[in-house]
């Protein structure tokens, strides 16, 4: 969990600017669930994996489900150990052993127990987002990636991590910080 004064960003978002230079990053919003001296964690919240809907995932998992499930999309949350699985909910929903506070509010477990309850009435969080992969930087990366203007940096809310206008997370996120996505794509390309 991050203190909002020791210059980390865990809980906080990476908004991609136009001039990133890798496709898997491209228009990327990501959520960081960890940050700290040595290293960075982050998941994408605005790339669905094509095809792939939470009830198929489970499906697959042989997660039996008791009620109907919302056609949620899964998320490719970055090109790192892709077939890994996260979920990231709101905190209404804890497993003792294996869910991990990120922000107030938000919490990431990576447990099959997660998506049992993903499937059930009671237990269910109110929102979550589950993704395969994650983004990873090593120790002062992410930092150094800041300071070259590769990444923006924002304050969550529900509605940039949990909601499903995919297409437009990165303009939202951009307008949470007074920018337009018009503007700014302009701006880029000029010297």
């Amino acid at each position: 969990m991050s203190d909002a004064d020791d210059g980390f960003l865990a809980g906080r978002l990476l908004v991609a600017m136009p001039s990133i230079g890798d496709p898997r990053f491209e228009r990327a919003v990501i959520f960081l669930v960890a940050h700290n001296a040595e290293h960075a964690m982050g998941l994408t919240v605005n790339r669905p994996v094509e095809g792939l809907s939470v009830r198929r995932l489970l499906r697959r998992l042989g997660v039996k489900s008791s009620i109907e499930m919302p056609r949620d999309l899964v998320m490719m949350g970055g090109p790192v150990e892709r077939d890994r699985g996260f979920v990231l909910h709101t905190d209404d929903y804890s497993a003792a052993e294996s869910s991990i506070p990120v922000s107030p509010g938000v919490a990431l477990t990576a447990t099959r127990d997660v998506l049992e309850a993903l499937a059930g009435h009671n237990s269910r969080p109110r929102k979550a987002i589950m993704a395969l992969g994650y983004a990873g930087w090593g120790a002062g990366q992410l930092e150094r990636e800041i300071r070259e203007n590769t990444w923006l940096t924002c304050d969550a809310d529900e509605e940039l991590i949990f909601g499903d206008d995919y297409d437009h997370k990165w303009t939202h996120a951009l307008a949470k910080l007074g920018i337009s996505a018009d503007h700014l794509s302009s701006e880029a390309g000029s010297a």
